[in-house]
C-alpha cells in the first residue's frame, strides 16, 4: 500500500494547495508540510516550487507525481481484484464518475442505487458538469470514467457508444406557440427562445443539426441563456419562450401538462453519449463492472 506521506503529496500536487490538501485529508496543514518535507528529505530534492502563497511542481515533483497516480491506479484495481475473490458483495474500492447534466439527473441516480445495492462496500462519487468541463475532469484525473455526450476530437480520449437520446423543443401551455400547427425552419428566426449555456452538450447537438439546415445560433432569436436543465425547464414553465430539452427530462412536465412538445418540421435532434476513458490507460475492474450495470440497464 502507498504510504500516507506520498499520499499526502499526492492531493497536495493534485490541488497545487497545502490547505485544500488538508481539507480534502481531514489533516491539519501543518502535518500535510510535514509529510511533504519528509518525502523531499528522504529524496533529497524538493518537490514544489514555493512562491508565496502559490506552489508549483518541480520536474522530480511531475515524476514522482506521474508514477503515484500509476501506483495509486494498481492499488484500486489490487484491492477490488482480492476483494471480489469473496464475492461481488464483498468487493471494496471507490470509483469517481463525471457525467453530463442530463445523465446525472435523469440516467444514473437509479443505475448508481443498483450498483450500490450490488457492491455495499465500494464508495461512489459523482461529479455533475456539463459535457466539456467533465472531459476536462477527466484529463485532469479527477475522475475515473466519463460519461458525455458526443465525442470530442482529442486523441487522448477513448470512446465507447452507451445510448441515444432524442431533445425535443418545448414550451409552457400559456405559451402562443403550445398546441398549435408544427413550426417552420424559416420561422425560427422569429420566435422567442430560451436557450442552455455554451459548452452544454444539448446545446452542441442542437447546433449541429441548425447548421445541417442552414441555420445559426446566431440567426435565432435568443432571449435568456440558462446554466443546467432544470434551470432551463423551470424557467420554460414560467415563460412563453421555447426552449430544447432533453425528452427523459421534461417526462413528468409533460405527463402534467406543464410544458408541451412544440412539433417543428424537417428538424429532429439526437444526442449520442459516449463512455470517456483516457486513450491508453487499463480499464480496471470495477470500473468494467459499472459499465457491464449500465449497458444491461440501457
Amino acid at each position: 500500500m502507498i504510504a500516507i506521506s506520498y499520499q499526502v503529496f499526492f492531493e497536495v500536487a493534485h490541488h497545487l494547495s497545502f490547505s485544500k490538501a488538508a481539507v480534502a485529508l481531514y489533516l491539519s496543514q501543518p502535518a500535510v508540510s510535514k509529510h511533504v518535507k519528509n518525502i523531499e528529505v528522504q529524496l533529497g530534492t524538493s518537490l514544489f516550487n514555493r512562491n508565496g502563497n502559490t506552489i508549483s511542481l518541480t520536474p522530480f515533483g511531475k515524476k514522482l507525481h506521474e508514477h503515484l497516480f500509476e501506483a495509486n491506479a494498481i492499488q484500486k484495481q489490487l484491492e477490488y481484484d482480492l476483494s471480489i475473490l469473496n464475492g461481488q458483495e464483498k468487493a471494496k474500492g471507490s470509483l469517481k464518475l463525471g457525467a453530463s447534466t442530463t445523465v446525472s439527473l435523469y440516467i444514473l441516480p437509479r443505475i448508481i442505487s443498483q450498483f450500490h445495492t450490488n457492491h455495499p462496500n465500494v464508495h461512489i462519487q459523482l461529479l455533475n458538469r456539463n459535457s466539456e468541463n467533465i472531459l476536462e475532469a477527466l484529463l485532469k484525473k479527477e475522475i475515473d470514467l466519463a460519461i458525455i455526450e458526443g465525442q470530442n476530437k482529442s486523441n487522448r480520449v477513448s470512446y465507447t457508444f452507451f445510448t441515444d437520446e432524442e431533445v425535443i423543443a418545448v414550451c409552457s401551455t400559456d405559451s402562443p406557440y403550445a398546441n398549435r400547427r408544427p413550426l417552420e425552419l424559416m420561422e425560427l428566426r422569429q420566435v422567442p427562445f430560451a436557450l442552455r449555456e455554451r459548452g452544454s452538450g444539448t446545446l452542441y447537438v442542437l447546433m449541429k443539426e441548425l447548421e445541417q439546415q442552414n441555420i445559426k445560433l446566431t440567426d435565432l432569436n435568443v432571449k435568456v441563456r440558462l446554466g443546467g436543465t432544470e434551470a432551463l425547464k423551470n424557467f420554460l414553465i414560467e415563460d412563453i419562450c421555447i426552449g430544447f430539452l432533453p425528452r427523459i427530462s421534461v417526462v413528468k412536465e409533460l405527463e402534467r401538462n406543464e410544458l408541451v412538445q412544440v412539433p417543428i418540421n424537417n428538424l429532429s435532434v439526437f444526442r449520442h453519449f459516449y463512455f470517456g476513458m483516457r486513450q491508453g490507460e487499463n480499464t480496471y475492474g470495477l470500473i468494467r463492472a459499472f459499465i457491464q450495470l449500465v449497458k444491461s440497464q440501457y
